[in-house]
């Protein structure tokens, strides 16, 4: 467990929902946090499903990373497509042919639309490397260096039409030091988010069980 501050508290095994949640998890690069999920089910700290990961980009290392945990790819590239509106409704169709109900952005390098998030009404998830609402957007390591902040993050929240404006969920705070670049910065936000990413998740799971009540 990490000694960063991380709010709220990670919740513990015994706090788990019972049925699990069916995860489509969303990336474009390396899929390290595919691979941070996907870890913390086998440990029993998410108790969930990947049923799919979507890629975009046809070099994106996060397919090697889904072949060893055996879970099925399907590559959308959203250069085929004539807009937004044309992926997102294929990566609903793909959703749904895998059986899953929940979208989990992992590094997901495309803006999404209503389409998408008004298929899956707080179900869709992403974070971000940043403490929101602060540095929003891309380049958000070198927006917190630009401006000489001293703490920055990272933020998992649900996806609104506005980029990185939903509710948030749980964030870790990551000192900025005085020797920092966006690579060593990135590395140490990077760690959290492998931490907090799938504590997120179990926590919006869980808040979908008590709104359902």
């Amino acid at each position: 467990m990490s000694d960063a501050l991380i709010s709220p508290a990670i919740p513990s095994s015994s706090q788990l929902q019972a049925s699990p949640m069916r995860l489509a998890v969303l990336a474009s690069g390396k899929g390290s946090n595919l691979a941070a999920i996907a870890n913390a089910i086998a440990r029993g700290e998410l108790n969930a499903t990947i049923q799919v990961v979507i890629y975009n980009n046809p070099a994106a290392g996060v397919v090697q990373k889904a072949e060893h945990y055996g879970i099925p790819t399907v590559l959308l590239n959203h250069r085929t497509f004539a807009s937004r509106e044309a992926l997102d409704t294929a990566i609903i169709e793909t959703v749904q042919a895998h059986q899953a109900d929940w979208v989990i952005m992992a590094g997901w390098m495309r803006r999404v639309t209503a389409v998408l998030i008004d298929a899956f009404p707080r179900r869709v998830l992403n974070i971000h490397p940043s403490l929101l609402p602060s540095f929003p957007g891309v380049r958000a390591v070198e927006q917190a260096l630009a401006a000489g902040t001293k703490i920055t993050g990272c933020t998992v929240h649900y996806v609104e039409l506005v980029v990185d404006s939903g509710p948030i969920i749980m964030q870790a705070a990551v000192p900025v030091l005085a020797d920092d670049t966006p690579a060593t910065l990135q590395a140490r936000i990077q760690v959290q988010e492998h931490q907090i990413y799938p504590a997120a998740i179990a926590l919006a799971g869980q808040a979908q069980l008590t709104a359902a009540e």
